[in-house]
């Protein structure tokens, strides 16, 4: 194999290991796919750097916050010692809003800007891309009435999940990249930059 392969095999399993051991709680093996001194995270509900991300998640994690990951294709482009990856992912999220269990699925992508430190690869900034969502009730037979107001405050690609968010306690972000827009096209814009060693 050539070494474009191999930094593509190893940055793949950086990113499946970003999300097995996040959402096993596995804190410790977490923190290594990280830039140890550079790596942030941005979220709906989160934005600033991993070591206060992990302390976050883990917190989440202990009082019984329920946030899932499943990942799909992926692609990554390599100069030198820096890389962006793309990888198709879903954010799962069970949690009740006005007393009814419910569960949100969002689809998008983890754009991720990585660099080579001391010989392996890292992640320095993971940034959702947040395509669409929906909401499904858990017991078929409830119902939920949505405030049509406080859904109408997020984009298209979260906003389901924000409203489950906001409903649960977060404060969550807006104007975060989506499948189009200028918030995407300036994500992209970083990342060419980022590729360029700017």
């Amino acid at each position: 194999m050539s070494q474009a392969d191999d930094d593509r095999h190893e940055i793949r399993q950086l990113i499946e290991d970003w999300a097995l051991w996040r959402d096993a709680g596995q804190w410790s093996r977490f923190a290594t796919v990280w830039h140890p001194r550079d790596g942030s995270m941005s979220a709906t509900w989160f934005h600033g750097s991993a070591t206060d991300f992990i302390k976050a998640s883990r917190e989440g994690f202990e009082n019984g916050v329920s946030i899932l990951h499943f990942l799909g294709g992926h692609a990554a482009d390599i100069a030198g010692d820096r890389a962006i990856a793309q990888t198709k992912m879903t954010i799962n999220q069970r949690a009740s809003i006005d007393g009814v269990e419910v569960d949100v699925v969002c689809t998008g992508r983890f754009y991720d800007f990585l660099s080579r430190h001391e010989g392996r690869w890292t992640i320095v900034r993971r940034q959702p891309i947040y395509e669409k969502d929906r909401l499904d009730v858990v017991d078929p037979a409830a119902t939920l009435t949505l405030d049509p107001e406080l859904l109408g405050r997020f984009p298209t690609g979260y906003r389901h999940l924000a409203y489950l968010q906001t409903k649960a306690g977060f404060t969550v972000r807006e104007g975060l990249p989506g499948l189009t827009g200028g918030a995407v096209e300036q994500l992209y814009a970083d990342g060419a930059q980022w590729l360029a060693g700017g």
